[in-house]
């Protein structure tokens, strides 16, 4: 993995269906499983929008992992897709504005 060893990147997994609770989003995997998720920020990178994710229950090995999903159009307006982003690039530069954003609010560890 890169120097971002705070990014969970499972390529398998795929979220749609979001169903937000305050900030919480209710996501389910390919499996059809429910997973709970803290929305912390939606970040806009070269004209797609990202959001950044903290798993409510720990299922990584590292505490604090997060999340970076691609947000994707659907044809229905009420529901978002969510997808997993290959490209470590982007997801390492998504992450560094996501640092530098919240910089005061969190404690990150390279």
């Amino acid at each position: 993995m890169s120097e971002n060893e705070n990014l969970n990147q499972n390529p398998e997994e795929n979220l749609n269906e979001g169903e937000e609770l305050d900030n919480i989003l209710v996501l389910n995997d390919e499996e059809g499983n429910e997973v709970e998720f803290e929305f912390l920020d939606l970040i806009e990178y070269e004209g797609e929008e990202y959001v950044v994710l903290l798993p409510v229950e720990e299922e990584s090995e590292e505490p604090g992992e997060v999340v970076i999903l691609k947000l994707e159009d659907t044809e229905s307006e009420d529901e978002e897709s969510y997808v997993s982003v290959d490209d470590e690039a982007t997801l390492n530069k998504i992450f560094e504005i996501f640092k530098e954003k919240f910089e005061d609010e969190f404690n990150f560890v390279d």
